[in-house]
């Protein structure tokens, strides 16, 4: 079994919920300090000219949150690429491609490694068939990715609130059950920027834990399992989802590298699936294969299953202290707003283009 996340980690992940603030958290609150004057410094100086903002010739939606770790971004962003086709835009997505080797903007492709991109960005081309582009500097991969795909017409910016020299037309900012934690910026607390009486100008809200953890007005947002594929048929785009049920009655290990594993877990285990839970750290590697050897079933989210493709597997999934092959499912993560969420996205941008 592998080592579990980072104990120091977890720890101050938790101190970061606390109310009133623990004593660790008041201690850290110099370097929060600290931090939060070096971000209202970068921020002056964008507004002040000092650092250039760069408008692209397409409009840009960012999605993002203002915690450290995930807040369910990924699912709101294939949820957007969905609704944004079908109100006649042709969007393309930009990502940091954390946990990717990639120091250069980069195009991701059915066969880039997540290594080399990230999870997340392989997980959305995957899922989409969206054009993606990684990179540091997000003004270079969307000039990259416009390059290679001039029907694109709009651009979903992943994870880029803080990202102030890209320019942008609407923003949708995520929350999950976490809220503000104990309303303290990084590191005393969870919060990358301040929490202002109400949200930016042209931002919408949307929680997507089911319910508002701020007192910012949004929208609710529910994230449901839509089923599972076994793995080399989610590579192979399939859309043939089984029922969580067709599970049920067998022992499952349940794998996540994922911000908030105990999360799956529980929607598996409300499934009325019976799982060993195996949490791993956030954007785990998969350099070898964590469950013990004699697993007969194992179920992963999307953002594992991007770290193991089947071509990859031929000679681990099945052991030699094995006499039976370990089957790998996939479990698909979906995010169902309330009625009106992306009607209301859409009076943020441009008129769309006429769907062709």
């Amino acid at each position: 079994m592998p080592p579990a996340p980072g104990r120091w980690q977890a720890q101050l992940v938790a101190h970061w919920q606390r109310r009133p603030p623990s004593l660790l958290c008041q201690a850290l609150r110099p370097l929060a300090a600290l931090y939060g004057a070096l971000a209202a410094g970068r921020r002056a100086a964008f507004r002040a000219g000092l650092l250039a903002q760069h408008r692209l010739p397409v409009p840009v939606l960012v999605v993002g949150n203002l915690v450290a770790g995930g807040a369910g971004k990924t699912p709101v962003v294939l949820l957007l690429l969905q609704a944004l086709r079908a109100q006649g835009w042709h969007p393309g997505v930009l990502a940091r491609g954390h946990g990717g080797s990639a120091d250069a903007p980069r195009l991701v492709g059915r066969d880039t490694a997540a290594t080399e991109v990230g999870d997340e960005p392989l997980l959305l081309h995957l899922r989409s068939s969206a054009p993606v582009a990684v990179g540091r500097q997000r003004v270079s991969a969307a000039r990259l990715l416009l390059q290679a795909h001039p029907e694109l017409d709009l651009l979903i910016a992943d994870d880029g609130l803080q990202h102030l020299a890209l320019a942008r037309d609407a923003q949708v900012i995520v929350w999950d059950a976490r809220g503000t934690g104990n309303g303290l910026l990084l590191p005393a607390g969870p919060l990358r920027e301040p929490f202002t009486a109400s949200p930016p100008p042209r931002s919408l809200v949307l929680y997507s834990a089911g319910a508002p953890s701020t007192p910012w007005p949004g929208f609710s947002a529910q994230r449901r399992l839509r089923g599972v594929l076994p793995l080399a048929d989610w590579w192979a785009g399939s859309s043939a989802w089984q029922p969580l049920a067709a599970l049920q009655g067998r022992p499952l290990c349940a794998a996540a590298g994922i911000a908030s594993p105990q999360a799956f877990f529980d929607m598996l285990g409300a499934q009325g699936l019976a799982v060993q839970p195996l949490p791993l750290p956030d954007h785990h590697a998969y350099a070898s294969l964590p469950w013990p050897p004699a697993t007969a079933d194992v179920v992963l989210t999307e953002k594992d299953a991007v770290k193991l493709p089947p071509q990859r597997l031929a000679g681990q999934a099945t052991r030699p202290a094995t006499r039976h092959p370990t089957r790998i499912w996939v479990a698909a993560l979906d995010c169902e707003p309330e009625p009106g969420f992306t009607a209301a996205v859409a009076q943020l941008l441009p008129p769309a283009p006429t769907a062709s």
